[in-house]
């Protein structure tokens, strides 16, 4: 259903009406403001890294609900959030989709192309889907699928927090001109697709394993 919607929003044109409530045919007056770019771009990016560091020492050293997760799924929320991030990226790399403040629509050199037209170059940089910056944030919607083994509470409120942040750095993105709002739901499917991959791969390798740990206890001598 979501992917559904995703499509249909992404298909009715109406990324450009939405950009144009924050841009102009002389480009986007909040490109370079001051709130925009260093507390939610630079310092919120900062501060996502902060959180996986975090993840990272708790694998190690746990605390509070972390107790109650095996050191694999304490591994699993922070690979997950590395995967959903590393996968935007990839996917970034070799785009050619530019930038809203590249189009000529506001005051750039680059034509509009869809996305989907893959292949055909816009005249810009290029680069610029889906979005990275938002993928700070909705790469730790990996997370819900640990928690909710564990603590249903806890990971109804991690992916909330984790959407509610991809939101608000897309939003702070799209007021710079920076991404359309399509760049920032195609990050979060990302990011979401990723979490369940990685979920559904950790299972597989726990079921196997415990056969084969069970085997292997049985054949030792008594």
């Amino acid at each position: 259903m979501a992917f559904a919607l995703l499509v249909a929003w992404d298909a009715g044109g109406a990324d450009l009406r939405l950009a144009q409530l924050s841009g102009t045919p002389m480009g986007f007056p909040l490109r370079h403001d001051a709130l925009l770019t260093a507390v939610f771009h630079s310092d919120g990016k900062t501060l996502a890294w902060l959180l996986a560091a975090g993840l990272l020492l708790a694998v190690k050293w746990p605390v509070g609900p972390w107790r109650r997760l095996r050191v694999a799924e304490r591994w699993q929320l922070l690979l997950s959030m590395l995967a959903a991030v590393g996968a935007v990226t990839l996917i970034k790399r070799y785009s050619l989709t530019s930038c809203p403040w590249d189009l000529q629509a506001f005051g750039g050199v680059a034509a509009q192309v869809s996305h989907w037209r893959l292949g055909m170059a816009d005249g810009g940089p290029g680069h610029c889907f889906p979005a990275g910056h938002a993928s700070a944030a909705f790469g730790f919607v990996g997370g819900w699928f640990v928690w909710r083994r564990h603590a249903p509470r806890l990971a109804a409120a991690w992916l909330a927090a984790a959407l509610a942040g991809g939101l608000v750095f897309g939003l702070a993105q799209q007021l710079r001109g920076a991404h359309f709002l399509s760049h920032t739901l195609w990050s979060a499917w990302v990011c979401w697709s990723t979490g369940w991959a990685v979920d559904a791969l950790m299972h597989r390798t726990r079921r196997h394993a415990v056969p084969a740990v069970a085997a292997h206890a049985a054949q030792r001598p008594t």
